[in-house]
């Protein structure tokens, strides 16, 4: 039977099919679907964990213990889960484990557009790579059978397209050696497993000796593929680039890389041989390009193909036109309709936009953070002036106040990222002294990618009920005296909020708490503007609210459709020309 997947349901599915028995993520853009969809199958274990590196050690746990297990995450995921992927890269495994990078070229939903492949040569790690979603089942199953036979982590990268892409595959039974999840006895080998540096270093050969042989199984793995055209013309791609490879080069011969590292040199080498011209068709960074030169084979690549951004046919073709392989009437471009502008800004109603409304109206220097709230960077809020990766902005408010600024600085963050990685940087201010002011802005979710569960939500992956970490304690419990807990609707609590935490000698925290509109579905009532009041000021507008418009008379005038009556801009109005008409009020 077939289905048409997602890349990410795929991958789901072909994790249950393999007999996966535990899974651990951290939602991120393109990867959340993955775990989201993989929980809805009986006989596993799937969670949430509060990062990348505590979902990869419960993976690796998995592993140890027998079974076969997955870690997903987004690309800069990675980043945080790299202490844990270079030990399992030494010690090995018992299960399979297969850890799912997907990477994001063109920066959908990311803070840099690092290519990940790179990852799999600096941890002398296998990758496999798919081109569809069928490939991203398959693959699934191909990465845990590597995984055992060669005792090492794969890597499955996908990009973005690929996650998100939908096309036909085919669904079977569950299988894999470890299908039936039956508990197993731990096998004991500290030699293998401990990596203190005596026996650290004795693993180092081992890994040396298991590339060779994952280089030569390269050569006959069936991901990897010639699939004979032209001679005039070979091509080297894999990923979602060989699909708009194979749509640009109708006629020419291709070598299909499933597996992205290490390379099959003996086939690459043969497929040169017998083709005129060939270029190396991938996105981002020219990772195969300079493998292949430095086999000593000629070759072109990003000579044509940009390094940067993400391919497309259209991208695709216009590289062949610079290298004279096509003609620039190729490159016609196809009239679209222009779209309505339709701006990044919080949503109406959004709890997070009445910190930001007080934190420009003081002038504070503000450390952001990722997630929604990313947008307080936008006019009219434009408040915030740092964002880095998950967690740095409580630990660049630190350094900042130490290195001694005129204005106030801030530290912002989430929840879910307070979890994840806000922690530790905290217990950092206080132990160092910091006289540093950090906002937590509890939402009660993980909402930029799509409202998952995080241990503060009280209910697990599964939907199971569990203990919800209270913050308020938890940051009390660090040592943090001077503790806020506001309502980010009421701009004159969050204010005042703010001003005592700038009084306060020492580290202090705001925790700005309430659920987010678009989970709840929250609407208060609507805001109304008196015509006869409003003089057209435009203070109300400073609170960016997409529901508050100027009207052609230059008065406000409130989207009813949009507005939740959340009051904010209310509150603003100096001249008191705006009441709420609570639902069911007319």
């Amino acid at each position: 039977m077939k289905k048409l997947l997602s890349g990410n349901e795929a991958i789901a599915l072909g994790a249950y099919e393999s007999g996966v028995k535990v899974a651990a993520a951290y939602p991120g853009t393109p990867s959340t679907e993955i775990l989201e969809n993989l929980a809805k199958y009986p006989g596993l274990w799937a969670e949430w964990s509060p990062n990348e590196k505590v979902a990869l050690d419960v993976a690796i746990g998995a592993a140890y213990a027998g079974q076969r297990a997955l870690a997903t995450m987004k690309m800069v995921g990675l980043n945080v889960a790299a202490d844990s992927l270079f030990y399992v890269a030494y010690t090995g495994l018992v299960g399979g484990l297969v850890i799912v990078t997907a990477d994001d070229p063109g920066m959908h939903s990311s803070q840099n557009e690092q290519d990940n492949r790179q990852y799999a040569r600096f941890a002398k790690v296998p990758m496999v790579e798919p081109s569809d979603s069928q490939e991203c089942k398959d693959f699934v199953g191909y990465a845990l059978d590597i995984s055992e036979r060669f005792d090492a982590p794969v890597l499955l990268r996908t990009t973005t397209r690929v996650a998100h892409s939908q096309t036909a595959v085919e669904v079977e039974e569950r299988s894999g050696p470890q299908g039936d999840g039956e508990p197993k006895s731990y096998k004991r080998d500290k030699a293998k497993y401990v990596m203190v540096p005596g026996y650290a270093r004795a693993r180092h050969p081992v890994v040396e000796q298991r590339l060779k042989d994952l280089a030569e199984f390269a050569e006959t793995f069936e991901g990897n593929r010639i699939e004979w055209g032209s001679p005039d013309l070979g091509i080297i791609s894999g990923g979602i680039a060989y699909q708009y490879a194979r749509e640009v080069f109708k006629d020419a011969s291709f070598l299909k890389l499933g597996m992205s590292y290490p390379l099959p040199e003996r086939k690459i080498k043969e497929f040169a041989s017998k083709v005129k011209r060939l270029l190396v068709v991938e996105d981002l960074d020219p990772f195969w390009e300079e493998q292949v030169r430095l086999m000593g084979v000629e070759v072109e690549g990003k000579k044509y193909f940009p390094m940067i951004g993400e391919f497309s046919p259209d991208v695709v073709r216009a590289g062949a036109v610079k290298a004279g392989l096509m003609e620039e009437k190729a490159l016609a471009p196809v009239e679209l309709p222009e779209l309505p502008g339709r701006p990044p800004i919080l949503c109406p109603g959004c709890r997070h936009r009445g910190v930001f409304f007080v934190l420009s109206k003081l002038k504070a220097v503000v450390n952001g953070d990722i997630g929604c709230y990313a947008l307080g960077v936008n006019p009219p809020l434009a408040a915030v002036d740092t964002t880095g990766c998950m967690g740095a902005s409580f630990g660049v408010v630190h350094g900042v106040n130490k290195a001694g600024i005129v204005e106030r600085a801030v530290g912002v963050l989430g929840d879910s990222t307070f979890f994840h990685s806000g922690i530790a940087p905290l217990i950092n201010i206080v132990y160092n002294g910091s006289n540093s002011t950090t906002i937590i802005l509890d939402n009660h979710t993980t909402a930029m990618t799509g409202h998952q569960e995080n241990p503060g939500t009280g209910r697990t992956l599964l939907g199971e009920p569990t203990d919800a970490i209270d913050i308020e304690n938890l940051v009390r419990a660090i040592g943090v005296k001077d503790v806020r807990v506001v309502d980010p609707y009421d701009l004159k609590a969050v204010e005042a909020a703010l001003k005592g935490a700038f009084a306060t000698e020492g580290p202090s925290v705001i925790i700005a708490t309430g659920p987010c509109v678009l989970k709840t579905r929250e609407k208060r009532g609507v805001i109304v503007v008196d015509g006869e009041r409003c003089n057209g000021c435009g203070l109300c507008l400073r609170v960016g609210c997409a529901a508050v418009v100027r009207a052609s008379d230059k008065l406000v005038r409130i989207d009813e459709l949009q507005c939740t009556g959340c009051t904010l801009c209310m509150q603003t109005c100096a001249r008191k020309a705006m009441s709420l008409v609570e639902q069911g009020g007319r």
